[in-house]
């Protein structure tokens, strides 16, 4: 990763998993990083507690995770915000997906498809 001093103050997540990474427990790994202003301020690398049916599912899987933790981070930065005095940011906050399936299937919905049923929406 590199940093500046040119990054303006905005949240951002970059998410990951890896299908079956331990084959032998048939589990996945999930990764993600978020960083506020181009500084990692919250990371996670873990093993998924269920058993992912396909690397979708693993990815939506991560991608679930990782909004927990910038939900939680988005409140904490609110407070602060709020409590300086400085203008509280209400913007979305972007979290990055490297998987084509995950990312189509997050625009737009659910996806019911032969791949798709084994989500729960």
């Amino acid at each position: 990763m590199f940093y500046s001093n040119n990054t303006k103050p905005v949240l951002l997540g970059y998410v990951d998993a890896g299908y079956l990474s331990d084959p032998h427990n048939a589990k996945s790994q999930t990764g993600y990083v978020l960083t506020y202003g181009g500084t990692a301020i919250s990371w996670r690398s873990q093993k998924q507690t269920l058993v992912a049916t396909s690397s979708n599912h693993a990815e939506v899987m991560a991608l679930h995770e990782a909004s927990k933790e910038c939900r939680w981070l988005r409140s904490v930065l609110r407070h602060i915000q709020g409590v300086s005095g400085l203008t509280v940011d209400e913007n979305p906050t972007i979290l990055y997906e490297d998987n084509a399936a995950c990312v189509t299937q997050m625009k737009e919905g659910y996806i019911k498809s032969d791949r798709t049923k084994h989500i729960p929406p």
